[in-house]
């Protein structure tokens, strides 16, 4: 056990939290959160932890407490407003130990030494801790956890006592499940097995479980008072270490009449016939396989390095390409902010970093927008449109989820139109379709999914966007990334990506019609799309306003935008609060105070919408007028000034960035990591700094480096294949290398090649 409590002797992988702060502790055990995509377990302390438990019906009122999420566990508990939110399972991690029948505790005795090590190479967390109790005796604790990326399913924990004396005394372990809060009802509890249901949704949850302890390697017979707690008695003396080992199975079922007990006991068997350290061994090489595909390399920049380490960690953490029916929330399973919804931030933010390292797990996003695709033609129906409009925050339906009014500090009722007017999502969602189908080639699944969202994404836009007197069709009453401005019209991000939604439309039925006529009978009979629909599409793309004044290049964010009050940001650096907050939310109303990246992020995700020097005037129009009242608005703003060649402002947006859940204010990091904000820094690295573009007839790259980084080194996947890119700055020299696949066309700093398959091209840029 011993070698599995070491950290991974290069420290580039590892992050480490020194000693114990209360005030601390919440955005640390975000941080040090170990994950699947199934499950996902925050860094709170198993040692030495009170019975403490905040209800999950508290989510907002953040305190230290133990989670573990299981992605797809939603519930709507009765509170105003009724919203589904994940809910917690029960804490399996609980351990107490106690030395001649004292509790060893953090606040009895003297604390010699505390570290949290968040092994990211091998996606684990390790502590570490020596401690003297009020009779002197000194005990040494260490421990490990880990969720499988091997198996989903299963948990592991290890636990290694040592008593720092030569005398003897009696020690005990006690290891139980913690105190349950609300939201989930008991089936069914055994000593080794439990099921529980939610309260209103019937989902059910089944953990198995297993608990054993050696002493210097010879099992120690134990006691089991009750279901899911053990407890251990021995005698120390010198050179007697104790070894505990927990694993558990954890398996989700949404069928109401479904069991998920048998599937449960079946993977504990399973992982209890290898033993722990096949367990461990079969985690520790799926992660190595990830980071083969995914890990980026900054040479002479190692705060770098950690920041992307740190992003891409919690991104392959959030994925799990086994399940279509989940997506990733705002926080991933890292806290309870935003109560596991999942919005547009997954589709424009997260998912091209698995587009280009994961597409497996790409696919399965995207499958989740597939599935819920009926209640997205429902809340199309319901609001008099045609086609599917995405709910703004989604759950486990793909119902609206977005609650129609919050409380805001001082008790006050403040109307959220997020869920009516932010309609921006149904076009993101389509963008992502695109975006994956043109980096990847899977034919599969646009025949099988994609077209149809398309066509359906299309068909909203086009019922969307209404005829006028001027003979434009305008999409008025809408909310565009810019939330410090509602109920507004012709959003210049809205309207672009609608009319780029139609035309994609439009391209793909042509391209049934032309590769697969026989989907595309089948699919337009299903949807009832015939020729003249399609005609009537191209008509509304060709007359859709578009604000873009040609003689100065820029697009109006929105209608009367240019007319608003400007206000000098400079006047408020440094500020912490939003400016919403400081200002009021009526004068920021009145003002072009931008709250994230809006025109920003349309000049990223559509280059092509304007020319370079239209991009350039835009982007130093609008940076200038943003108050990054979003975690994910200067990660887009880094990636476009490295686009832009503007490597100094790029890279301080990326460290701003990589600071908000690496060094950020503990009630900001409380939640959960900012999943999206993670992607952004990803994006910004890979997109920007690199120039990396997955979307054209070749891979292309043009490199745009800051100064001080001398290297960048990473991989990515192209339609099928697997490419090696290596940039050396003091060379300036890009060499990408073929490792897996078919020969490939590329195209570096605008130079043409052939890549074949294990060759390697180098060129100068």
């Amino acid at each position: 056990m011993l070698q599995a409590l070491e950290p991974t002797a290069d420290s580039g992988w590892l992050l480490i939290e020194q000693g114990y702060d209360p005030v601390r502790e919440v955005s640390i055990e975000s941080r040090f959160t170990v994950s699947n995509g199934l499950l996902g377990v925050r860094g709170a302390r198993a040692i030495s932890r009170g019975p403490t438990w905040v209800s999950w019906l508290q989510h907002l009122k953040w305190a230290s407490w133990p989670r573990t999420f299981v992605a797809g566990l939603f519930d709507t508990p009765n509170i105003d407003p009724p919203v589904p939110a994940l809910v917690p399972a029960p804490d399996w991690l609980r351990v107490r130990v106690h030395l001649d029948g004292e509790p060893v505790l953090q606040h009895m005795g003297e604390k010699l030494s505390h570290q949290r090590i968040l092994d990211m190479r091998r996606g684990a967390l390790l502590t570490q801790w020596r401690h003297r109790n009020p009779s002197g005796v000194v005990v040494k604790v260490s421990t490990y956890r880990a969720v499988s990326l091997a198996d989903r399913r299963l948990g592991l924990q290890l636990v290694r006592v040592e008593v720092e004396d030569e005398a003897a005394h009696e020690v005990s372990l006690e290891a139980r499940f913690g105190q349950m809060g609300g939201g989930l009802d008991a089936d069914r509890l055994e000593q080794d097995l439990g099921v529980w249901r939610t309260e209103q949704s019937g989902k059910s949850l089944a953990i198995a479980c297993s608990a054993a302890l050696q002493l210097n390697g010879a099992e120690l017979p134990g006691r089991a008072p009750s279901p899911f707690h053990w407890s251990w008695h021995w005698t120390s003396e010198a050179g007697l270490a104790a070894s505990f080992q927990r694993m558990i199975a954890v398996v989700r079922a949404d069928d109401p009449a479904g069991d998920p007990s048998r599937e449960a006991l079946n993977a504990l068997d399973r992982a209890k016939r290898g033993g722990w350290r096949d367990v461990l061994a079969q985690h520790e090489a799926a992660w190595a396989e990830r980071w083969q595909q995914s890990d980026l390399v900054v040479a002479g920049d190692d705060a770098a390095t950690q920041a992307l380490r740190f992003a891409v960690y919690h991104l392959n953490g959030a994925a799990n390409p086994a399940d279509e029916k989940v997506s990733i929330g705002a926080r991933a399973l890292t806290g309870d902010a935003y109560l596991g919804h999942v919005f547009w931030d997954t589709e424009t933010y997260v998912l091209p970093f698995y587009i280009a390292t994961w597409p497996e797990a790409a696919r399965a996003l995207l499958m989740y927008r597939y599935h819920m695709l009926p209640a997205a033609r429902a809340k199309a129906a319901r609001m008099g449109w045609r086609g599917a409009m995405y709910a703004w925050e989604s759950a486990d339906t793909g119902e609206e989820t977005t609650p129609d009014h919050v409380l805001d500090p001082r008790g006050a009722t403040i109307r959220v139109l997020c869920g009516i007017q932010e309609q921006h999502i149904s076009a993101d969602v389509a963008y992502a379709v695109w975006q994956y189908w043109e980096a990847t080639g899977d034919d599969r699944f646009m025949l099988d999914a994609g077209a149809e969202i398309l066509l359906e994404t299309a068909r909203f836009w086009a019922s969307r966007a209404v005829l006028e007197a001027n003979g434009k069709r305008h999409i008025r009453e809408v909310i565009g990334p810019d939330e410090y401005h509602e109920s507004i019209d012709d959003s210049a991000y809205t309207n672009v990506l609608a009319r780029w939604t139609i035309r994609r439309g439009i391209d793909i039925a042509t391209t049934l019609r032309e590769r697969w006529k026989d989907r595309w009978e089948q699919l337009s009979g299903k949807l009832g799309c015939d020729d003249a629909e399609l005609r009537g599409w191209a008509d509304v793309a060709d007359t859709l306003f578009i604000n873009f004044d040609p003689k100065s290049g820029l697009f109006e964010q929105f209608t009367g935008f240019f007319e608003l009050e400007e206000v000098d940001l400079a006047q408020y650096a440094g500020q912490t609060l939003p400016l919403d907050v400081v200002l009021g939310r009526e004068r920021v109303q009145r003002s072009q105070i931008v709250k994230q990246a809006d025109v920003v992020a349309l000049l990223a995700m559509l280059p092509d919408e304007c020319g370079a020097k239209a991009r350039l005037a835009n982007f130093q129009f609008y940076a200038k007028r943003c108050a990054h009242g979003s975690s994910l608005s200067k990660g887009m703003h880094a990636l476009v000034a490295a686009q832009l060649g503007d490597v100094a402002s790029a890279l301080r947006y990326f460290r701003e960035t990589a600071a908000i859940d690496l060094h950020g204010a503990s009630d900001s990091v409380a939640g959960g990591v900012h999943i999206a904000a993670l992607g952004g820094l990803w994006q910004a690295a890979v997109f920007g700094f690199a120039g990396v573009s997955l979307r054209c007839n070749a891979l292309r790259i043009n490199p745009h480096l800051p100064a001080g980084w001398q290297r960048l080194g990473f991989c990515v996947h192209w339609r099928g294949r697997l490419v090696r890119v290596d940039i050396d700055q003091a060379a300036k020299e890009v060499a990408v290398s073929l490792v897996k696949g078919d020969a490939m066309p590329l195209e570096v700093s605008g130079k043409s090649h052939l890549l074949r398959p294990a060759g390697t091209y180098r060129t100068g840029f």
